[in-house]
């Protein structure tokens, strides 16, 4: 356990059972909550979410890495790519947030990768949401559709210098968003960040963002 944060394992009611996830929150005063929306094969134990979480732990926000999917819905390939199961999954999430003693003051922020990113700007597009921002490291922003327009939260799309297709569909999904946001590219990297010092830069830019806007 860290000297500068609190960690709980939380089980978050879903339908007829539980997501397991990890809710951590600074001991001094919390400037928000990220909730994190993994990619498709991916787990809250993502070593590259827990990275950026620990980040943004460190400047004071509150992080929740959690499973959208039940190790069944997993082991499925078309529940990994059904954004709309997994943008409902996260609304769920989020009430429950906003329910619990703990964390029903805070400002909830989203953190998405690949498609869990479509799966944040879906969610923050519902009318009683009310995300203060969202950021997309390496996401497919184009599978929220026409909810882009609809997205309020400021928004920050993060991509890989060297994904070059990601870049063509974040460019395409930054035009049809409507309110504040950014586009950064991050040089050299490819689209899972791996190149020395591109993860630290997805860290930082997503610290900078959420510090700004979940107050």
């Amino acid at each position: 356990m860290s000297t500068n944060h609190l960690e709980h394992i939380v089980q978050i009611p879903i339908d007829s059972t539980y997501l397991e996830g990890s809710l951590a929150l600074p001991r001094q005063q919390v400037q928000g909550l990220v909730v994190f929306a993994h990619g498709s094969g991916s787990s809250r134990f993502s070593p590259r979410n827990n990275f950026v979480a620990h980040i943004l732990q460190k400047a004071g926000i509150g992080t929740l890495l959690m499973d959208l999917l039940t190790e069944e819905e997993d082991a499925v390939y078309q529940s990994r790519f059904n954004i709309d199961l997994l943008t409902e999954r996260l609304l769920l999430a989020t009430k429950w947030l906003q329910e619990q003693p703990r964390t029903k003051g805070l400002v909830i922020g989203y953190f998405g990768a690949s498609t869990g990113a479509a799966a944040a700007l879906k969610a923050a597009a519902a009318g009683d949401s009310k995300i203060g921002a969202v950021v997309s490291r390496g996401g497919r922003p184009d599978l929220a559709e026409e909810a882009l327009t609809h997205v309020q939260s400021p928004t920050l799309l993060i991509v890989g210098g060297n994904d070059h297709v990601v870049i063509e569909l974040n460019r395409e999904a930054y035009a049809r968003l409507k309110g504040k946001k950014q586009l950064v590219i991050v040089p050299g990297a490819t689209h899972l960040f791996e190149e020395p010092g591109t993860l630290e830069e997805v860290a930082r830019l997503a610290t900078e963002w959420f510090k700004q806007h979940l107050y």
